[in-house]
């Protein structure tokens, strides 16, 4: 469910729940990645402390929010925790299109994973919006993708295929964790 500003005590998160489909809260995440430039994020909000992955009926989702598209070693760590599936919320700006369908894209095959994003569109505040909300195979194909406008994009998912994918090229097998 997108994200939103989120009130705990004193401070405020940018946060995304991930809702079951009786509209439970299965897992909420509070963006780590806070954005700094041209921004007042990071001078308004508080940065989350937690990577989280949750279990869905499709795979484990690791969730994410906007500029964290641009950590790789975040997605790393939500692999490491089971992630099979991306999802990320965002409000990423038309001038910065091509690095959106980018990231989106390396996400998702350098962890042969799923990645399913969902973009602001339109314009709000003199602020435009990218659109061109995603999906994207483990192997890095986009399998549907939106328009710079408000749109809706669906595909069908095969759960099975990251742990074929992940079997066949085993690549997250080939990391090395220290090097001198």
């Amino acid at each position: 469910m997108g994200s939103m500003v989120e009130k705990d005590g004193d401070q405020l998160f940018n946060t995304s729940l991930l809702l079951d489909p009786q509209g439970q809260i299965i897992a909420r995440y509070r963006k780590i990645h806070l954005f700094g430039y041209q921004s007042e994020e990071k001078r308004l909000l508080t940065a989350g402390k937690e990577a989280v992955v949750a279990p869905t009926p499709w795979g484990f989702a690791g969730i994410c929010t906007c500029y964290d598209l641009r950590f790789p070693e975040f997605f790393r760590k939500m692999v490491d925790m089971g992630a099979t599936i991306f999802l990320v919320a965002s409000a990423w700006p038309l001038i910065r299109l091509d690095a959106w369908r980018l990231f989106n894209r390396a996400r998702a095959l350098e962890n042969l994973a799923y990645l399913i994003s969902c973009n602001c569109a339109g314009s709000n505040a003199g602020n435009r919006y990218a659109g061109h909300s995603m999906i994207i195979d483990p192997l890095g194909n986009v399998v549907a993708e939106g328009n710079e406008g408000q749109d809706y994009i669906s595909s069908e998912l095969d759960p099975e295929l990251v742990g074929s994918v992940r079997n066949d090229f085993r690549a997250l097998d080939d990391r090395i964790f220290s090097i001198v």
